[in-house]
């Protein structure tokens, strides 16, 4: 383990042309009525604690009262657009319960909660400064991971879904040590392939804080699945540890399980399984994942030396001579991508001559 596998801060990277029409042709690029900058203009905060009154890093904004009353308009707006059909039928029964704003981290987003004041069920989603980065690694996730991404762009704001879940850290220390034997094993193997997903395509910075444990019960038992819930880190650092969460101390009991629970032969089948899954949904989603490569081959969405460095250590690792000629973040993973369906590709067509 690495105490530090990353020191400095991600900046953030514009949304070209070429990528705001791939967004507009798969109706991510919608129109809508608040942007980020004016969510920042709020006169006052009171810090937000959790059940245990812990800081969560999170402050509860206030605004004039002459400017709420058309933000909440805005943002209840924005949740039809999200989750309906952007009419305004519905506005009447939804209330903007709280705006909070996050001190920590990169993206500094802001989460709405909104309630139907009908039966007081209530959802949150982000709204954030759009990132290149962040969006191309939101989209990836949408292809190429088994769960589906709600999230739409305009101009230099992000709007994104909230995932729900148990927060990976919380999960570590409040529910893993209550599981039973054979829970701790599929837990151990949903990490494996968690760790191959966030590898293959290049998803960094997934410390226990930044991904979700999902619980489902299924007859009479309990199905436990990892889902990523930050992609600020999509193909930026040099380097490749940043993209293998194994590697972050802050899932060290997560590696511990796996080494406790699982042989060697069964980790190298769950590897497999996974990077199988990976190349199935490049090729059922073949159109619109070639078009969001070309983007993001095309885009720069990182620094020269971080290129030049992972290219580097991603031809060490794996010796295919492609990764020399990468010039770009989006060129690396197209051939990180491509030697992963390569692959499955012939082993598929070896067993089909036998």
């Amino acid at each position: 383990m690495e105490p530090r596998l990353m020191s400095k801060k991600k900046p953030s990277f514009p949304v070209n042309d070429r990528f705001n029409k791939y967004l507009a042709r798969y109706n991510r690029n919608t129109k809508i009525p608040v942007f980020y900058e004016d969510l920042l203009r709020f006169s006052g905060s009171v810090v937000v604690y959790d059940q245990d009154d812990e800081d969560t890093f999170w402050v509860r904004c206030y605004y004039p009262e002459f400017e709420r009353e058309e933000i909440d308009e805005s943002l209840k707006k924005i949740y039809n657009i999200l989750h309906s059909d952007g009419s305004d039928d519905m506005l009447e029964f939804l209330a903007v319960d709280a705006i909070d704003y996050c001190t920590f981290g990169n993206s500094r987003p802001f989460r709405i909660k909104v309630r139907n004041i009908l039966n007081d069920v209530f959802t949150y989603f982000y709204v954030k400064k759009a990132d290149a980065s962040r969006i191309y690694g939101l989209e990836l996730e949408h292809l190429l991971s088994p769960h589906r991404i709600t999230f739409l762009v305009y101009k230099d704001t992000l709007i994104e879904a909230h995932i729900a879940g148990i927060p990976g850290d919380v999960f570590i220390e409040e529910h893993l040590p209550k599981l039973t034997e054979w829970e701790k094993a599929q837990i151990a193997k949903q990490f494996v392939k968690f760790n191959e997903r966030c590898t293959v395509r290049l998803l960094g910075d997934m410390r226990s804080y930044n991904y979700v444990v999902i619980p489902t019960h299924d007859f009479d038992h309990v199905q436990y699945q990892i889902r990523a819930i930050d992609f600020d880190q999509q193909c930026f650092e040099g380097k490749f540890k940043v993209y293998r969460p194994q590697f972050f101390k802050e899932n060290y009991k997560m590696v511990k399980l796996v080494s406790e629970r699982l042989q060697l032969s069964s980790i190298e089948q769950y590897r497999k399984e996974e990077r199988s899954l990976l190349a199935k949904r490049m090729i059922n989603t073949q159109a619109r994942f070639k078009r969001l490569i070309k983007c993001m081959s095309n885009d720069h969405v990182s620094t020269k030396e971080n290129v030049k460095q992972l290219r580097t250590e991603l031809y060490h690792f794996t010796k295919d001579v492609k990764f020399k000629r990468a010039s770009t973040m989006g060129q690396i993973l197209r051939t990180a991508l491509d030697f992963v369906q390569r692959n499955y590709e012939d082993i598929n067509m070896k067993r089909l001559l036998e």
